[in-house]
């Protein structure tokens, strides 16, 4: 297979590793197209051989020489390359979210059922050794039908701060939180289930990050971006990405193209999502779920728990226990930090002792997680029965929740979504 890629940040790395390394049997990068040069000359430097790179007016030119497309582009821009690569007979592998409104999850939807191309959205959740654990047990009928899910999902002041340095602190790039972030959580849950959202309620409020929340804290004055502000080194919100040679590849040495700024503070004027997220979802199957999304909590993880008529079924993860100020503003240094991780999956059956489930764990990222989902995706799922590669609708359907979520938030009604979860009513 050849493969192009479209949009060359952070989130590419994963896929160009791939294809240099364990995966490079299943086909070779002939292709790059970016707004930035600079970063398309870093990933062709590490590709190794002279590789074609395009300016997105030129994306044209890049589908004629590819079989497959990756798309790793921000958010707001997924649909316009998906749609142009499936209406050019194309393979499409693209990051979650599959686009962040329902105008572009309708044009996916069209340019999919008229393709000749394949579209796979890569929910790496899936993939993890203990979300595939739950999806068996319930899969199996461990607790008889499921009546109601608790969702609860913490990001620290590492990872949830770092959403409102980037573009993703914008709505409009990235859709809010609860499309960019949530859409993972969503297509778990749609997945766990075996259903579709059918009606979505939410509150949502930016209480913690922003100038605004800054002042009444009294905070005083803060910098634009961490390089060369007075705090940095110091202050555990200033990021400072000279420390870390990729995002220095990256960014801090291809801002001079395009003025982007990696490090905004996340105390700044212009952020236009939420912090603290409440959705209640009920599917079409009858169950409902209460699930919160929070953005600046001491430790990182999720909680769910399932209550069925013959039982209950927890999932308990710590991904981070607690978060060292000196690791929050230097990536090098978050990676070194031993910071504490867990992971329990009880299932309690009625009238017995609770049970705890094994988890059996892989070498690599999200516990091994990661290396199927690449297998999946260069090599095929090979009658998975779990199914976890995902397609278009699987995409939809926790794009829209997500949108759902977001609209109900500003008119304080709720959002009914159509029977399979795929379009808005």
């Amino acid at each position: 297979m050849r493969y192009a890629f479209v949009g060359l940040g952070h989130r590419a790395q994963m896929y160009v590793n791939a294809l240099l390394g364990e995966w490079r049997d299943a086909g070779t990068i002939v292709a790059l197209c970016d707004t930035n040069r600079t970063r398309m000359d870093h990933y062709a430097e590490r590709i190794g051989h002279e590789v074609p790179r395009f300016a997105p007016a030129e994306f044209d030119k890049l589908l004629e020489l590819a079989d497959a497309v990756i798309v790793t582009t921000v958010d707001a821009t997924h649909a316009r390359y998906v749609v142009a690569a499936l209406d050019a007979g194309r393979d499409v592998i693209v990051e979650k979210p599959l686009t962040v409104d329902a105008e572009g999850c309708a044009a996916i939807a069209a340019a999919a059922e008229r393709s000749t191309g394949k579209l796979i959205v890569t929910f790496n959740y899936r993939y993890s050794p203990r979300n595939s654990a739950v999806r068996r047990l319930l899969m199996e009928g461990a607790i008889g039908e499921v009546t109601t899910v608790h969702f609860e999902w913490t990001l620290d002041t590492i990872h949830g701060a770092d959403y409102f340095r980037r573009w993703h602190r914008d709505r409009a790039n990235s859709g809010s939180l609860l499309v960019h972030k949530a859409t993972h959580h969503f297509d778990l849950i749609n997945w766990w289930l075996g259903s579709a959202p059918e009606t979505v309620f939410a509150q949502t409020d930016l209480r913690f990050y922003g100038a605004e929340n800054a002042r009444k804290r009294g905070l005083g004055e803060r910098p634009e971006r961490g390089q060369g502000a007075p705090g940095l080194g110091t202050d555990p919100f200033i990021l400072d990405i000279s420390k870390d040679p990729r995002l220095k590849a990256l960014y801090l040495d291809a801002e001079h193209e395009d003025g982007y700024f990696r490090d905004q503070d996340v105390f700044g004027e212009g952020i236009t999502i939420d912090d603290n997220m409440s959705v209640l979802v009920r599917y079409a199957n009858r169950a409902v779920m209460t699930y919160s999304l929070h953005a600046h909590a001491p430790w990182e993880g999720y909680r769910v728990a399932f209550n069925g008529t013959e039982g209950r079924l927890e999932l308990d993860v710590v991904e981070r226990e607690w978060t060292p100020p000196h690791a929050a503003i230097d990536p090098s240094a978050a990676a070194k930090e031993p910071t504490g991780s867990s992971e329990r999956l009880t299932l309690h059956r009625h009238w017995s002792r609770p049970e705890e489930v094994p988890i059996e764990v892989g070498e690599g990222g999200h516990g091994g997680g990661d290396r199927l989902l690449l297998n999946d995706v260069f090599r095929g799922p090979d009658n998975d029965p779990l199914a976890r590669q995902a397609g278009y609708r699987d995409g939809i359907r926790s794009v829209l929740t997500g949108v759902a979520a977001t609209t109900s938030a500003r008119t304080g009604v709720p959002v009914h979504l159509t029977d399979d979860g795929t379009r808005l009513r």
